[in-house]
């Protein structure tokens, strides 16, 4: 054994906290000081950490845990609730930044046909920008005493379901980028994962919660639900051939609506919080060269920042409009969806470790979490702030 792994694991985990401490300080997410952590680190500055096969591994652990906790913090009552005017929203909240996602990496890297590997690359940048997360939005509308609202319910909802077709959107381009694959074949073998997700998924459901039932609150409950996490990440990416996180994420939609759901998310958090997670997003650091900046890169960054944002605004604002909220609500709805992170920095990593893009993307990446968190609390409380002053004046 080399036992290097265990220096580097610890100088990982301390610089991580540290960083992701700092972070939330100057109300910045966690998880970007844990990136700038594995940057300082890494490679490019400080070099006390290099990039190793088992650290990868660990941080494809962290991928996987990171998805299952996002499963397991569906809540599929509300998808139903809300019905198809979030489902609406959340699929403009798609197809806008994919489209534009794609077409901003051609006028950089030229018009690819379809089926190149140059076309793959562009639709995958697409990809990264359709991730929505609205932590922050949440909390923001939660200060403000806005969160109950039918604004504020359409957003949460709204972007759960934007998660659960991006995974999907995910799963296709990654398989269609496969030599050995055909259209066909691919859409047929995602749909049969679905299908058998579906059956299978109530079944095992069923047996989840009569043994929740029977030990509740008891540890074997999350002991259980980590294997299957993990037998559905492995059973989606070897036998149907579309991504291990999607398998993951299924697995957690399927325990997300028995009664220890919460303590099984509690669970997997400790491991996250305490290892995979700091190793996870300190390895995206290490894997972003910053000796790779060039003018190119830095106008690629900002191009990709503001499709970014704007695709969310006009998708998500726009389908609001045409499901009849009024144009302060719906420009509302559009900024509240334009908050990026975990699930973005996921799909990077996915596209990164199949070939589909380059590490010195991350760094757009990363550039659009900071810019979305920051702005995204100030524009939304301007926003509301105009409201009580129209409100007002009409009542004067």
């Amino acid at each position: 054994m080399d036992y290097t792994i265990l220096r580097d694991l610890a100088i990982i985990i301390i610089f991580a906290k540290f960083f992701g401490l700092l972070a939330r300080r100057v109300k910045a997410p966690q998880v970007v000081g844990e990136i700038v952590a594995g940057l300082l680190i890494g490679p490019s500055i400080l070099n006390f950490v290099n990039q190793t096969e088992f650290i990868s591994q660990l941080a494809e652990i962290g991928v996987i845990l990171l998805m299952f906790s996002a499963g397991l913090e569906t809540n599929l009552n509300d998808l139903l609730k809300t019905g198809f005017k979030a489902f609406l929203i959340a699929v403009a909240g798609v197809t806008v930044p994919l489209i534009g996602g794609t077409i901003l990496y051609m006028c950089f890297h030229g018009f690819s046909a379809v089926g190149t590997e140059e076309f793959y690359s562009a639709l995958f940048i697409g990809v990264i920008l359709t991730a929505t997360s609205v932590s922050i939005t949440v909390q923001t509308l939660r200060e403000m005493g806005k969160l109950k609202g039918e604004v504020g319910t359409t957003i949460m909802s709204a972007a759960i379901i934007d998660d659960v077709i991006g995974i999907i959107v995910l799963t296709f381009v990654i398989g269609f980028k496969n030599p050995d694959s055909n259209p066909g074949k691919v859409i047929l073998s995602t749909l049969l994962f679905f299908a058998c997700a579906v059956i299978i998924g109530w079944i095992i459901y069923k047996i989840f919660k009569m043994a929740d039932m029977k030990y509740p609150h008891t540890r074997r409950i999350p002991i259980m639900g980590l294997a299957l996490c993990f037998c559905l990440a492995y059973v989606a990416e070897t036998y149907f051939g579309i991504a291990d996180i999607t398998g993951a994420y299924v697995a957690g939609v399927v325990l997300c609506s028995i009664n220890d759901s919460g303590y099984i998310a509690e669970k997997m958090d400790t491991n996250s919080y305490m290892l995979f997670g700091p190793v996870f997003f300190a390895s995206i650091g290490l894997k972003t060269n910053i000796t790779q900046i060039d003018g190119n890169l830095i106008l690629f960054c900002i191009g990709f920042v503001l499709v970014g944002l704007i695709c969310k605004i006009i998708g998500c604002g726009l389908m609001g409009r045409l499901c009849r909220f009024s144009w302060p609500d719906s420009l509302k709805i559009g900024v509240g969806m334009m908050t990026r992170g975990e699930v973005a920095l996921i799909v990077s990593q996915k596209g990164l470790s199949v070939g589909m893009i380059d590490s010195k993307y991350f760094t757009a990446v990363i550039l659009l979490i900071i810019v979305s968190s920051i702005s995204t609390p100030i524009i939304l409380k301007a926003l509301y702030a105009s409201d009580d002053r129209r409100l007002a004046k009409a009542n004067a």
